[in-house]
């Protein structure tokens, strides 16, 4: 069993007071370990689905494709529709056949974040 620097079983202690090498407590975060192993976290920051939700909204879309498009759950979109609506980087376009249901497409700020957003991505790699 993994034991913390308090000795309390491992569930009950902060993710970053772990036990190191010869016992004495590793207080790493995220940064450090990679530094140290050298690999990227799998995790998406909000910057890179806020550009996944813009990318997929190149044309006009529906939430649920955004959904499974970008991997959010319903209230993950929510939320981040209701921030790039709020920014002007996404509109809603009201559906003709159905006045309920909204369409969403990136607007011309939209891009220039798209734009920008993939220049930084390529200088990082």
């Amino acid at each position: 069993m993994v034991h913390c620097a308090l000795s309390e079983p491992l569930n009950r202690c902060s993710k970053f007071s772990y036990l190191g090498e010869k016992g004495k407590p590793d207080l790493q975060g995220p940064t450090e370990v990679l530094a140290k192993t050298g690999k990227r976290s799998s995790h998406r920051g909000r910057l890179d689905i806020a550009a996944d939700i813009l990318n997929a909204s190149l044309g006009e879309v529906r939430k649920t494709y955004l959904m499974y498009n970008c991997n959010l759950s319903f209230r993950q979109l929510k939320k981040y529709l209701g921030y790039l609506l709020d920014k002007g980087l996404l509109h809603s376009v009201a559906d003709d056949k159905n006045s309920e249901l909204s369409l969403f497409k990136i607007t011309k700020k939209g891009r220039k974040f798209l734009e920008a957003y993939k220049g930084l991505k390529s200088l990082m790699h």
